[in-house]
């Protein structure tokens, strides 16, 4: 099986590409920007389609334009790389005979439920960015019921710094550290990302949309405090283990408006593999064991 990583120099995609090289029976064709350039839609299905790949095969595409506030000032770009060209690669899957599992997000939906949102739920994007990532996965399922779209949150690990990676390197030299309190939803560890993913490359696992990430909700502030304890309790010299808490209404500087709560609700993906995410606070532990500046 040949499976293409899109995005393959992003958070998400390195940690595909570096885990997935030893699975076996599977030749790993890791895609950057330069080969396949979603901000082009015609050259990026030229770019995908320059593989021979072919049924029976995956492509996994991890890119997208992620900068919430960038979505606002270039619209039309944003629905380009978020939209236009997943639904372009997505027909290109059907006619080939591949699946095509694509990467969607937790801002599809407007943050108002008091509850982990659920795959049935009704998305209502309250940004551009959500919105272009809610009209992707539809181009995406509208292509073939065999497609995946899986939906993920606050992204982090080993091959790209996030949020915990800055808050920590900042602990390095300053005793103060602030977050948003009353923002929650639930992280994503790539390491732990790399083996639930694998399972969308069993043809037995159906298409549709799923929800994907470690089980358990924070908030912004406890995401960074937790991450600092354990970066201290691995010996890294941290100032500081307290974050001071922000409202996300007192952050003047954001462009584009962001969902108050969006946990996601990972049953159906347990049900369906057998596989019950761990722990958010589990894989910060994980994240922060080796550890370096």
């Amino acid at each position: 099986m040949k499976v293409l990583i899109l995005g393959s120099n992003g958070r998400l995609g390195a940690a595909l590409v570096r885990r997935w090289q030893t699975l076996p029976d599977a030749e790993v064709i890791a895609l950057t920007r330069v080969q396949v350039d979603l901000s082009d839609p015609e050259k990026a299905e030229a770019g995908v389609a320059a593989v021979p790949f072919g049924a029976g095969d995956v492509v996994v595409n991890c890119a997208a334009a992620t900068d919430v506030d960038g979505c606002e000032k270039d619209r039309d770009g944003a629905r380009r790389i978020n939209t236009e060209s997943p639904g372009r690669i997505a027909r290109l899957c059907v006619a080939r005979g591949a699946r095509l599992v694509h990467i969607g997000t937790d801002y599809v939906f407007d943050g108002t439920l008091d509850r982990p949102y659920t795959e049935e739920d009704e998305p209502k994007p309250l940004s551009h960015y959500g919105l272009t990532k809610l009209e992707g996965d539809r181009e995406v399922l509208a292509a073939s019921p065999a497609h995946c779209v899986v939906r993920v949150s606050w992204v982090f690990g080993p091959d790209k710094p996030s949020f915990v990676d800055a808050i920590v390197k900042r602990a390095l030299t300053s005793p103060e550290a602030a977050a948003v309190h009353d923002k929650t939803s639930a992280p994503s560890y790539t390491e732990d990302m790399a083996v639930w993913l694998a399972e969308f490359l069993k043809f037995s696992v159906p298409g549709g949309i799923y929800h994907l990430c470690n089980s358990g909700t924070c908030s912004w502030r406890d995401y960074g405090e937790y991450a600092l304890e354990c970066a201290k309790a691995n010996g890294v010299p941290v100032l500081t283990t307290t974050v001071a808490p922000l409202k996300l209404s007192d952050m003047k500087n954001f462009i584009a408006v962001r969902p108050p709560k969006t946990p996601l609700d990972t049953a159906k993906f347990a049900r369906i593999t057998g596989i019950t995410p761990r722990p958010w606070r589990e894989a910060v532990e994980a994240h922060f064991k080796n550890w370096k500046a």
